[in-house]
């Protein structure tokens, strides 16, 4: 079963516990300076998207590394950076179409989501649950369905 997490800016307060319990989990601090994830947030809309790598099944980072530094997980998906083999050039971060990836000048280490090993800490205690690590399956059938219920004309449901 393939997971992913799935990003639902529509119910983001903007509370930024994801970028704090990110970075406890990988650097033992809290510092959103050093989380693998960012919440932007536009105030005159009230809107907050959390973004992260959304490990892109033809990544240009994996793809653009001189020294080969970024591998993908077999069992989830996730793409790593191999601290040893990476030289610190940053192409993986130019080349990312997404922002996916940033470089923290003080670790001298390129910071990237990876999925916390198949237990990401900012989907579980994100409290709005405006991010979630579901089967690629269901989450697909969730935005289909959504999509749908905008389309439909106003005195229909939706049926399935």
């Amino acid at each position: 079963m393939t997971k992913m997490l799935v990003i639902s800016p529509e119910v983001c307060t903007g509370c930024r516990t994801c970028e704090v319990t990110c970075s406890l989990a990988h650097e033992a601090k809290f510092s959103p300076n050093v989380s693998r994830v960012t919440v932007y947030s536009w105030e005159e809309e009230g809107i907050s998207v959390p973004m992260m790598c959304v490990q892109c099944e033809d990544a240009f980072c994996q793809n653009v590394c001189p020294t080969h530094a970024i591998t993908r997980d077999s069992a989830t998906g996730a793409l790593l950076v191999s601290k040893a083999a990476c030289i610190g050039c940053k192409l993986c971060v130019q080349a990312c179409p997404f922002g996916g990836s940033a470089y923290d000048a003080a670790s001298k280490q390129i910071l990237k989501c990876d999925l916390c090993g198949g237990d990401p800490k900012c989907a579980k205690y994100c409290p709005s649950k405006a991010l979630q690590y579901v089967d690629a399956n269901k989450a697909n059938t969730g935005r289909k369905r959504a999509y749908a219920a905008r389309l439909k004309p106003a005195n229909q449901g939706v049926n399935r």
